[in-house]
């Protein structure tokens, strides 16, 4: 290695010093998206990893180079499309046109109202129904949405969060309906409330109430819906919020390492939940520091279950994640660039050995994404599996030294920050007093300033722009199908509210809502076979909802000025 060196240092001074004399290099320091500098090129000399306790081999700790012994050589990740609006007989369609192009899994998107808890004919929701994501308040949408759909061999991914226990009583009773017992039902229910408060923003609840939701599923499914990932926990919006790659890790393994500590606190046994959690990434931007990014987490999680938990199933173990390409990159200038930037990002998330991938339509920076572009961005994926031959060996970039270097460097700076929040008092306890919140807005501004100032590049942003990419961006001027939202759905589910509620036995729903509020009043009375009974009563989301907010309040950010 001292030669290696030597030589390393020889040319520097004159291979490489003949040509920066009359080329100088385009900055004097290169450095990821995290701040973690780039040598010029790497050796063997500065990266020495101790094979068996780093890399080890596929499917085996501390799984760095995948949770499978043979990943894609086996079967692909589960290829699904994050989709869902208008109405459930819309979103059906949507799913069932994306399951014919050949998408394996499907993945839910709810409207704001349903996402914090509220009816489609509350007066809070006014306007809102159906524009992001289904508009479900009961059981009677939650048929329609599955409709046809046979829930013993298709997942279900639900993007939901406070209300999420409510959604997967939904799920579990339409199965009930199909004939598929709960113990058959696959799928994930996202359920990560932490990132809510530093994040996303959809919560209802304080957080301590809140993470009593959490376990409650926890210790349900482990007994009842066993196949089912009870949260996946979620780096992927304090991405978009603006964190860092290193930030992404540390924050989302941080909540998980809360989520673990409050089950065990609960009673419950660390080899019955762990193996059931989830996590979900995102893919950016900086093609070699996320492969590297999926890489150090798995190996951090490994250890810290392991060291840290003492969890002896090795299946407690796995961190098996969903990875979604990254939204806050995709630009309204130039839309159909977009479909490059989705193909690198879903590249890192495969060479990173993601579970499952949701891949970005090229028009979502203006509007809800249409058929064709769904398609393509499926195609994308499609294309990556069958074409590309980056599936035919596991864990391909093993080995390069830069990035195995950024494996271990992301993995330590991580590390250093769940140190850090450990001495805060835990995740929840840090973002009561703003820490991770401060962090994640340092990053983004900074990163902003950059992309202001022209040190870093966006293609049809700030560089190498169009006519037509000056100023504001004109959509009507945008030569792509758009997909609008009819304002009358609206009307059709207070419609459809009022007709429920006019055949449903009365007594009987306001008999489950009582039990719900006196449950949610006692300190460790189970809530989720009452949500499941409720929903089967004909109770609504934002009915349960509401008298979770009479028990338990509203959570009210604390703004600092």
């Amino acid at each position: 290695m001292d030669d290696l060196k030597h030589a390393k240092q020889a040319w520097e001074e004159t291979t490489v010093k003949r040509v920066t004399d009359r080329f100088p290099e385009q900055r004097e320091q290169f450095e990821t998206l995290s701040g973690i500098p780039l040598e010029r090129a790497y050796t063997p000399a500065d990266v020495a990893p101790d094979y068996l306790n780093d890399l080890g081999f596929p499917g085996e700790y501390p799984f760095t180079r995948g949770v499978q012994p043979t990943m894609y050589r086996g079967r692909f990740w589960t290829m699904r499309q994050y989709a869902g609006y208008a109405t459930a007989e819309a979103s059906n369609a949507r799913y069932k046109y994306l399951l014919a192009q050949g998408q394996t899994g499907l993945s839910v998107a709810f409207d704001l109202p349903t996402q914090i808890g509220y009816d489609a004919d509350d007066p809070l929701a006014e306007g809102e129904v159906g524009k992001v994501g289904v508009s479900i308040s009961s059981l009677d949408d939650m048929r329609l949405l599955l409709d046809g759909i046979p829930l013993d061999k298709v997942s279900i991914s639900m993007t939901i969060n406070a209300p999420a226990a409510i959604l997967l009583a939904m799920v579990i009773a339409v199965g009930k309906e199909q004939g598929v017992d709960p113990r058959q039902l696959r799928g994930t229910v996202q359920n990560d409330i932490l990132k809510e408060y530093v994040a996303r923003g959809t919560y209802i609840f304080p957080p301590r109430p809140s993470m009593r939701l959490v376990t409650d599923l926890f210790r349900y499914c482990a007994t009842e819906v066993p196949k089912w990932n009870t949260i996946s926990i979620s780096g992927y919006h304090i991405r978009e919020a603006g964190a860092t790659a290193v930030q992404e890790v540390a924050f989302t393994l941080a909540n998980g390492i809360a989520y673990v500590q409050a089950a065990v606190d609960a009673g419950l046994d660390v080899d019955t939940f762990a193996p059931r959690l989830s996590f979900f990434f995102n893919a950016h931007n900086d093609f070699l520091e996320e492969v590297a990014k999926f890489r150090a987490a798995r190996r951090l999680w490994a250890r810290v279950m392991r060291e840290q938990f003492g969890a002896q199933n090795p299946y407690s173990w796995l961190l098996r994640f969903h990875t979604q390409t990254a939204g806050c990159t995709l630009t309204a200038q130039q839309p159909e660039i977009n479909v490059i930037r989705v193909t690198l990002q879903a590249l890192a998330a495969v060479l990173g050995g993601t579970q499952s991938l949701h891949t970005n339509s090229r028009d979502e920076a203006l509007w809800l994404p249409t058929e064709e572009s769904v398609r393509i961005a499926l195609r994308t994926q499609q294309i990556i599996a069958h074409e590309s031959g980056v599936t035919n060996t596991v864990d391909p970039l093993a080995g390069s030294y830069v990035i195995e270097q950024l494996t271990d460097e992301i993995e330590r700076r991580a590390r250093t920050y769940i140190e850090k929040i450990d001495a805060l008092g835990g995740a929840l306890a840090a973002i009561e007093q703003g820490y991770v919140q401060h962090e994640i807005a340092d990053a983004a501004y900074r990163y902003q300033r950059e992309v202001e100032t022209g040190d870093r590049v966006v293609v049809g942003v700030n560089e190498y722009q169009g006519a037509a990419d000056c100023g504001e961006v004109d959509t009507e001027m945008v030569k792509m199908e758009r997909l609008v939202v009819d304002p009358a759905i609206e009307a059709q589910q207070r419609a459809r509210l009022a007709a429920l509620r006019e055949r449903r036995h009365g007594e009987q729903a306001s008999a489950a809502l009582a039990r719900i509020e006196t449950a949610a009043r006692a300190p460790d009375e189970p809530l989720m076979p009452l949500f499941t009974a409720a929903v089967e009563t004909g109770c609504t989301l934002g009915e349960i909802c509401g008298v979770l907010r009479q028990a338990w309040g509203e959570y009210r950010a604390q703004v600092s000025i």
